[in-house]
């Protein structure tokens, strides 16, 4: 027994040791490619796309980033430091060339200097986001004029780098503000809705809408299925837990309780402030999903299938489906709720842009959160 336990101990040892040396060697290999990469495309002509532009493009980059400044000591450092740690890198010298260069090739990040000659750093970012919204713009700044970097985030900067900057200074900095974007990405929200499958609502795309083939959605976003035996599982439909966001608690209603349509069935609360569903169907209360109320972080996953939150033993079903939607019904109820909720969206405070994100309601103050809910869900 020993001699079995050393031979494993060795074993794990030996293929511990493998991959560590094979993924040294996987990083020495990428950073030579990179190398070389920077050495080849420094020499290439892309005067016919800018004057002062120079690229270096990488395989499988980590992000692609536009880097304008009028000195040639900083857009050096910036394509060495990031095109060896992965990133695809060009860089112009002055605003005029980066603009031209955003109208005709995708880009994540722009970083700009804030004092340049022909064109401030100010007019760059302005014109970046209204051109481009989605590029992220970054400020270089002088420690003299952080001030005047941050007013710029009042145009739509995401973030400002000073400098002199370290090597790992820059490094750091540009991770910290990929995950930022990236994190923002992941809860954008596509005004798409498709039908799915009940069992694949679960696995379906986070950023688009969902119904459920066979599932009626009520004017005030519930959603309701009928059971083999009559019984009729309600719950909370994918228009209202993707734009709700977070839900801090839930109120069940009360096993054996005769509720007719429309009036109040459960309530959600989000902090201090909380919306009432009304049901889509009349009848008694036979069931209420209490494993739900103590995993309520499950409706992320979806909030159909095991998350449904009653089931009502409905006694006038066949008459009140008519006032449900079903199929492209529903589906044409669901783009309309977005339009409206989009141009709605425009008059709060909050609204910088017309893309949507998981968690729209996080944002409003009071009153725009009542009137949220008095034009969706009071229904």
């Amino acid at each position: 027994m020993p001699l079995l336990i050393i031979a494993v101990i060795l074993f794990i040892i030996a293929d511990v040791t493998i991959r560590y040396f094979s993924k040294r060697v996987r990083e020495q290999k990428l950073r030579k490619d990179r190398e070389a990469a920077l050495a080849v495309s420094l020499n290439l002509d892309f005067t016919r796309e800018a004057k002062t532009l120079k690229r270096v493009e990488v395989e499988n980059p980590k992000a692609r980033i536009l880097c304008v400044d009028d000195e040639a000591v900083i857009l050096d450092s910036f394509r060495k430091i990031l095109v060896l740690d992965g990133y695809s890198v060009d860089t112009v010298e002055n605003g005029k060339e980066a603009l031209g260069l955003i109208q005709s090739h995708h880009y994540d990040f722009l970083f700009t200097d804030l004092k340049m000659p022909e064109m401030s750093g100010v007019d760059v970012a302005k014109s970046v986001k209204h051109l481009r919204p989605d590029i992220d713009v970054v400020i270089i700044t002088g420690y003299a004029t952080v001030e005047s970097a941050v007013e710029c985030m009042k145009f739509g900067a995401m973030d400002y780098v000073q400098k002199p900057f370290t090597e790992d200074e820059l490094l750091e900095f540009v991770k910290k503000i990929l995950i930022k974007r990236l994190d923002r990405i992941q809860i954008q929200l596509k005004p798409k809705v498709h039908i799915t499958h009940l069992a694949e609502s679960k696995h379906f795309m986070s950023y688009e809408f969902a119904i459920p083939g066979g599932v009626f959605i009520s004017p005030g976003h519930c959603w309701a299925s009928l059971e083999q035996d009559g019984a009729v599982k309600v719950g909370m439909d994918d228009f209202a837990k993707k734009l709700i966001g977070k839900i801090d608690s839930l109120e069940l209603p009360n096993l054996g309780m005769n509720i007719k349509a429309g009036q109040p069935l459960f309530t959600i609360k989000q902090g201090q402030k909380s919306i009432v569903f009304n049901s889509p169907v009349s009848g008694k209360i036979t069931r209420t999903n209490t494993l739900l109320k103590a995993n309520l972080e499950s409706l992320d996953a979806t909030p159909y299938d095991t998350n449904w939150i009653c089931v009502i033993d409905a006694e006038d079903f066949d008459v009140e489906i008519k006032n449900l939607n079903i199929g492209k019904a529903a589906v044409t109820f669901y783009q309309d709720e977005l339009d409206h909720f989009i141009e709605l969206r425009k008059t709060t405070a909050k609204a910088k842009d017309e893309q949507l994100y998981i968690g729209e309601f996080e944002k409003f103050s009071d009153a725009e959160w009542e009137k949220m809910v008095n034009e969706f869900f009071k229904k």
